[in-house]
């Protein structure tokens, strides 16, 4: 970025302040390098200045990314700055990491025993489940080609999910049959998938964490499903199970929960590693339960970087501080790490629900148990309410908070939510505050000014 000069000054020495040189003296331009050179310490406060505008992170409880980490993940990433991910044979080590997090994470989602299960990062679970896309998309062309059959038309099918698969439809040429929500749904219902699946289609997608709701969709009663159309029809329709946030929640706080590769038809998994996987941004994970399940067309082999490394993935040159990062964490905190977290993060969602229940004006959609930390609600009465979702977003965006109002996806599209997650750095006491918040916010919206709180409003306090 560069700094445009608003008077002349004297060059700045070391022993200057900040605060009397560039810093207070300069603004950032916006179009056009400077001309000289700036002292590190002014430029960097400079940024960080502006950057304070982005608000509290800790606060955004829209985004399921992570937004706390410890000092030893800082370092790490530090110490990783200069390596490209994708350069397996000039930082080995790096890679081995890679590989023992493939393993770990086929292990953690049951993978058979000797089947030699196939994985890798990627920049995110968006990139990921492109992935295992691509890879549904070849197998199901080249079966459609062996059997002489046209293979022009394929089809995915799932239901509301997140905007990555629109992506890859219209990237890729595949048409995206989303099954519409029924009333008082929260996700994909098994009994909808029969008038959506044929010849053509090659997959059904199943959301572990579904992105407007926060539940979990049915994969093993989907699986059944699919099972019941193969006996009918003959369709033999593989799952990709897409766990962007469910993937790191699921085995630790359900593991006797049912949707990972003990689900036959489950072929491949894709995962966040920078959401509920607690690792910073970017990094996510694609998994295949076999090899014959990727396609060897789609790997390349790259020999101009000093080894024959076979490579999959849509971008080339990234970071590996990340995956480093993520392998810290796996050991860091082991299973029993991951679900004392994931307990207390639970424990917090289920908290806030209840407070919002107490509230009055709301039902709530999702309540925080058996699927995310996190918690998804609606208007009793929203014609009658006197405000609506998003006003309440805008007057919690007064003290900081970030809580999104959307709308659900067809045909429950007249249907406004608001949805918070509880992510790892976010505590009860944290959330306490967004209760005594949105108390007084709902006061605003239907009774008047803050100087008319009722006491008990005014001076809210909570005990856990």
């Amino acid at each position: 970025m560069a700094l445009h000069k608003v008077a002349d000054h004297q060059q700045a020495t070391d022993t200057t302040d900040l605060f009397a040189g560039p810093v207070a003296t300069s603004i950032a331009s916006k179009n056009r390098m400077p001309q000289d050179s700036r002292r590190p310490e002014a430029v960097y406060q400079l940024l960080r200045s502006e950057l304070l505008l982005d608000g509290n992170a800790s606060q955004n409880l829209a985004t399921f990314c992570t937004t706390w980490s410890e000092d030893q993940v800082h370092r790490l990433m530090n110490d990783c700055l200069d390596k490209n991910m994708i350069d397996k044979d000039e930082y080995p080590q790096t890679a081995e990491l890679e590989s023992r997090c493939v393993n770990i994470l086929a292990d953690l989602w049951n993978a058979p025993p000797g089947a030699g299960t196939m994985g890798c990062s990627t920049t995110g679970s968006s990139e990921a489940a492109m992935l295992g896309g691509l890879a549904l998309k070849w197998r199901w062309r080249r079966q459609r080609q062996a059997a002489g059959k046209p293979a022009d038309r394929p089809n995915l099918v799932c239901g509301p999910v997140q905007i990555c698969w629109e992506k890859f439809a219209r990237y890729f040429d595949v048409e995206l049959r989303q099954i519409p929500l029924e009333p008082g749904a929260t996700g994909l219902r098994p009994h909808q998938l029969a008038p959506y699946v044929d010849e053509n289609t090659i997959g059904v997608v199943a959301i572990l964490g579904v992105t407007f709701t926060c539940d979990f969709e049915p994969v093993a009663q989907i699986s059944a499903e699919l099972d019941r159309i193969q006996a009918e029809t003959g369709l033999d329709i593989p799952l990709h199970v897409d766990a962007a946030s469910g993937g790191f929640i699921a085995p630790f706080l359900y593991p006797d929960l049912v949707w990972d590769f003990r689900v036959e038809r489950v072929a491949s998994i894709n995962a966040s590693g920078h959401k509920y996987g607690m690792a910073p941004l970017g990094v996510g994970w694609a998994i295949w339960r076999e090899p014959g399940l990727l396609p060897e067309d789609l790997i390349f082999r790259v020999n101009y970087l000093g080894g024959d490394m076979p490579t999959f993935a849509l971008n080339f040159s990234r970071p590996g501080g990340e995956v480093v990062a993520q392998y810290y964490l796996l050991q860091r905190l082991g299973r029993q790490g991951y679900r004392a977290v994931y307990e207390a993060c639970a424990a917090t969602a289920q908290y806030l629900g209840r407070q919002i229940t107490d509230m009055g004006p709301f039902t709530l959609l999702y309540d925080g148990h058996g699927a995310l930390p996190a918690v998804s609600y609606t208007l009793k009465d929203p014609e009658n309410a006197g405000f609506s979702l998003y006003d309440l977003t805008d007057q919690l965006r007064m003290r900081g908070w970030q809580v999104p109002a959307y709308p659900l996806p067809a045909d429950q599209q007249d249907t406004v939510i608001q949805r918070v997650l509880i992510r790892h750095g976010i505590g009860i006491d944290e959330i306490s505050l967004l209760a005594a918040d949105m108390r007084r916010a709902l006061h605003r919206l239907t009774a008047g000014t803050p100087a008319q709180l009722p006491a008990d409003v005014a001076r809210i306090g909570f005990h856990h």
